[in-house]
């Protein structure tokens, strides 16, 4: 470390947001970008709020920094960096944000109120439901691998070889039905808690799952990242 350079996660915060750095490593490298992470445990007493986190809507964007309104009516300034990572449903900039999105913010809360964002997570969403019906590529891939397992064809490689391209998982979420759409090469499955795989084929109908992904503001509709399930 070159003496006097602070590198913890308060001094990289604090030196974009004031412009005394010469250079920025990424949010990547002091939290995760992970979308898990965004629901992570705060780091104080229960019942107490997160000065680090900050949620809502945005409302405008000027430059780097993002006006929003909390779901509580609290106004946030979040004030972005080149530090500053952020995530709509794949790892993406400022420039995917746009007024009326949801966010979730962490960071560091400055002097004068404003949160300096080391990561923000954009239409993140987090839900339990159960799988009411599957559409499209993900339904075929489905009924493919059911008709191969039943069949005993070829066993489990000839099943393996079965993939959900796209379509959607129908979900029932609090008397709520909601759209969620398989995004080729991005949506991802965890079955049994054995890593992900962007194969969602497994996923069965009626079956409980969790699943984290990117709502599409004012619908009832979302872009899977992630579902978890078992099998």
């Amino acid at each position: 470390m070159v003496p006097g350079t602070d590198l913890s996660r308060r001094g990289v915060l604090s030196a974009a947001v004031l412009g005394t750095a010469a250079s920025l490593v990424g949010a990547g490298a002091i939290g995760s970008l992970a979308p898990a992470a965004a629901f992570g445990a705060p780091a104080v007493l229960p019942g107490e709020p997160d000065p680090n986190f900050a949620e809502g809507r945005v409302t405008s964007i000027d430059g780097s920094l993002i006006r929003a309104t909390g779901s509580d009516g609290t106004l946030h300034r979040i004030q972005t960096t080149s530090a500053t990572s952020f995530w709509k449903l794949t790892p993406s900039t400022i420039e995917s944000v746009a007024t009326g999105d949801g966010f979730y913010a962490r960071g560091l809360r400055m002097p004068d109120g404003s949160l300096a964002a080391d990561a923000v997570w954009v239409n993140i969403v987090s839900l339990d439901a159960h799988v009411a019906t599957l559409r499209g590529p993900v339904a075929r891939a489905n009924a493919a691998r059911a008709n191969a397992a039943r069949a005993n064809a070829a066993g489990a490689d000839a099943a393996g070889g079965v993939r959900a391209d796209g379509g959607q998982v129908h979900l029932d979420h609090r008397g709520s039905r909601i759209v969620g759409h398989v995004v080729p090469g991005v949506s991802a499955a965890v079955y049994n808690g054995a890593p992900a795989v962007n194969d969602l084929s497994l996923v069965r109908v009626g079956t409980h799952v969790h699943v984290i992904g990117a709502w599409h503001p004012d619908t009832n509709e979302m872009d899977i990242a992630t579902l978890y399930t078992a099998v």
